[in-house]
């Protein structure tokens, strides 16, 4: 049995497979995942009774001729899989799994994947000339070369049943176009993010969830379009990452658009610190003055106070030190300082006899 329970699969991050290590689950239903280029996956059934392993390349069943994919699941996590996705077996077509792929299999299903840069560049000036209003962002050959599935993007409908016709005539193979939106699309052609790392639904995305700009308010990160666009021209994904931390953190804080009264003037919110639980308020609604950051527990007292009448002299408490020491890179790691050996060393002097 494979004990490989996580592991890429075509450049994709797979399911952990936790039941992995029990024999009983790969033998409890003959459903199996197979993954083919990048994001596609389909599940098929195992009829043959194939002693299959996550990893094995398989000949499957296609509309027309078959397909070449690699095993990415088997066993009973195939089934959560397909709740996931809402495939019931009992009312959808669950095609078969006729082998493991041969040599010859594995020969032909080269020399198709060789062909997909070429015929994807053929493609673009073809539709250009045609002058419809798409892009060809990927080309994907079945296993056995007999048809292709060319991926495009448009920002309206695209009639191209002209362009179907000359694919068939130019490429000599089956045609279907699929349309993808511009995260797709990404992920398709892969890049390098602005953090540095492999764009994540290139890497390990599968799935896209919408983001909203309002993932970016609760962040306190500034609305700049330049700043929150990834490659694809959409919200970048990873804002979706840490946004259910703020939330659950922000709840404990007191409403923004309440102003903290004192015999002093009126305060406005200027931001928030999250995580450190604190609040800095302006004298000033339309710009930064007389910033004082306080502890909600302290905002939340203003309030109560304002509510009843009361204000404050001041927003900082008698007791409170106004000057809080900061906390250097000396004094939070233990260490000395990183710049310790720029101090110019002091010489030495020798004992004269």
């Amino acid at each position: 049995m494979n004990k490989q329970g996580c592991s890429h699969s075509r450049g994709k991050l797979g399911v952990f497979d936790w039941l992995c290590d029990l024999p009983e689950t790969v033998a409890d239903n003959d459903f199996v995942e197979v993954q083919f280029k990048n994001t596609r996956k389909g599940f098929f059934v195992n009829n043959n009774k194939l002693n299959l392993e996550k990893g094995n390349m398989v000949a499957v069943e296609s509309a027309s001729g078959y397909e070449i994919g690699e095993v990415s699941l088997i066993g009973r996590l195939v089934l959560c899989q397909m709740h996931k996705y809402s495939q019931k077996p009992d009312k959808i077509e669950i095609r078969n799994i006729l082998r493991l792929a041969t040599q010859h299999d594995l020969e032909l299903f080269a020399e198709a994947k060789q062909k997909e840069q070429q015929t994807m560049i053929k493609a673009r000036q073809i539709a250009e000339s045609i002058k419809l209003n798409m892009k060809i962002g990927d080309v994907e050959f079945q296993g056995d070369g007999k048809k292709a599935i060319f991926y495009y993007i448009a920002d309206e409908r695209v009639d191209f049943r002209q362009l179907i016709k000359v694919f068939a005539e130019t490429f000599h193979v089956r045609i279907e176009m699929k349309q993808i939106g511009a995260r797709q699309e990404a992920g398709r052609i892969g890049g390098i993010g602005p953090c540095g790392r492999e764009l994540c639904c290139s890497g390990w995305m599968t799935h896209f969830n919408s983001v909203s700009t309002g993932a970016a308010r609760y962040q306190d990160i500034s609305l700049n379009p330049q700043k929150l666009a990834g490659q694809c021209g959409k919200l970048k994904c990873c804002m979706n990452y840490e946004v259910d931390a703020y939330v659950d953190a922000l709840r404990e804080f007191p409403s923004h658009e309440v102003n903290l009264e004192t015999i002093d003037g009126t305060y406005y919110h200027f931001k928030s610190n999250v995580f450190k639980r604190q609040m800095s308020y302006s004298s000033s609604k339309d710009f930064a003055a007389n910033i004082t950051t306080l502890n909600i527990e302290r905002v939340k007292d203003i309030i109560a106070m304002n509510k009843k009448g009361i204000k404050p002299d001041s927003l900082l408490e008698k007791n409170s030190d106004e000057n809080v020491p900061q906390i250097d890179y000396e004094n939070v790691v233990g260490q000395d300082s990183v710049s310790r050996f720029d101090k110019p060393k002091k010489p030495k002097h020798k004992n004269r006899k």
